[in-house]
């Protein structure tokens, strides 16, 4: 009969990821241009390409610092400048290339594309209000199906995760991406449940096959 100095003791662990899967950082992109009616921002393949603002800058230099001393094995952007600009200050001090992703783009809005999603959205456009009250982005007309956003969003993830397995790797992308990943990775009722990551914030995933483990969500401690 064991007695008590015997006893194996059980201890709590803190969580690895499994064997095998890719640990992923979702950031989303610093505060961009503010729009203007008059001077609308270009255009890349359909959807606004805005430079990132001087407080974007400052979002892409904290977030640079915040990765800087994580192992991190690969950088991705998406085909949106502002993703581009915001992964630099990490690609200079790490020494990495990004690669880009095109399916980790943003949802293309449509006839709202060119700034005027900001315009209706802050003017109370009867669409808007549609748009949150029925959680669907093709309530814009000329939009991008949710079906056919969530179905790029997952395929992407999934190949990444593929490419990049018992790794680390840090994704700039944008806050309609973020918000659709982690609905999707949460099974939420509701598709904007995740909406509205904050500029510069990072989310964190971690992707095994058809299993999604969510470790952190719009984290914006280095932000200040």
């Amino acid at each position: 009969m064991s007695t008590p100095e015997q006893e194996i003791e059980y201890r709590q662990h803190r969580f690895t990821p499994p064997p095998g899967a890719a640990d992923i950082f979702l950031v989303r992109h610093g505060e961009s241009a503010p729009v203007r009616v008059s001077s609308p921002p270009p255009l890349l393949d359909g959807q606004a390409d805005p430079a990132l603002a001087p407080e974007g800058r400052e979002h892409a230099e904290r977030v640079g610092e915040r990765l800087a001393g994580e192992r991190i094995d690969a950088l991705y952007v998406t085909p949106l400048r502002r993703t581009a600009e915001t992964a630099a200050p990490l690609a200079a001090k790490l020494g990495l290339t990004p690669r880009v992703e095109p399916d980790l783009r943003e949802i293309n809005l449509g006839e709202w594309e060119g700034g005027l999603f900001r315009k209706n959205t802050s003017e109370g456009h009867p669409i808007a209000e549609r748009l949150w009250n029925e959680q669907r982005w093709d309530i814009i007309p000329g939009a991008e199906s949710d079906e056919a956003f969530g179905a790029r969003v997952r395929a992407a993830i999934g190949r990444l995760a593929a490419a990049h397995p018992d790794q680390r790797v840090a994704v700039f992308t944008h806050g309609g991406v973020i918000g659709e990943v982690f609905a999707q990775a949460a099974g939420a009722s509701e598709r904007f449940a995740f909406l509205g990551a904050d500029n510069g914030s990072i989310s964190r995933l971690v992707v095994l096959g058809d299993t999604w483990i969510v470790r952190g969500f719009n984290d914006i401690t280095h932000l200040g």
